[in-house]
């Protein structure tokens, strides 16, 4: 089978999908070109994420990843979240094609990039290599 029955699961029924209204930081990244775009909206209580939604444009492998990147960051501290890789957010999927893997980068990028948003917002100093974007798709283009 080309995807474990955990990317099947959050393909089919994905979870935390949504927006939050008032949230606290939001993080949006990928871009027409890579055919993937993900949002994360997360509030942000006492330095705890209380709660985080996601939507996402692209593919069955892009929406698996962005429900388990909020799965795994939900109600935990904003440092243990800053620390998800695309690395563990594959493994907790039982694995991707390597021609997927991308979108694993993409759901790491997005909860950054809405930490970083709650950072900017709230004028908390924070390391920029926390921070770093890739800038480009070229591994987007499978």
């Amino acid at each position: 089978m080309l995807y474990s029955e955990k990317v099947m699961d959050h393909f089919r029924n994905p979870r935390n999908v949504g927006e939050i209204p008032d949230a606290d930081g939001v993080g949006q990244v990928g871009n027409a070109k890579c055919g993937d775009i993900m949002r994360m909206t997360l509030k942000i209580d006492d330095g705890i994420i209380s709660d985080v939604k996601f939507t996402t444009f692209g593919c069955g492998s892009a929406i698996a990843t962005s429900s388990m990147a909020t799965e795994l960051i939900k109600g935990k501290p904003l440092s243990q979240a800053l620390e998800l890789t695309n690395q563990a957010v594959v493994e907790a999927l039982d694995g991707l094609p390597a021609y997927k893997l991308h979108c694993s980068v993409l759901a790491e990028e997005a909860v950054k990039a809405a930490i970083k948003d709650y950072y900017d917002r709230n004028g908390i100093a924070y390391d920029p290599d926390l921070f770093r974007d890739c800038g480009d798709c070229e591994g987007c283009m499978s």
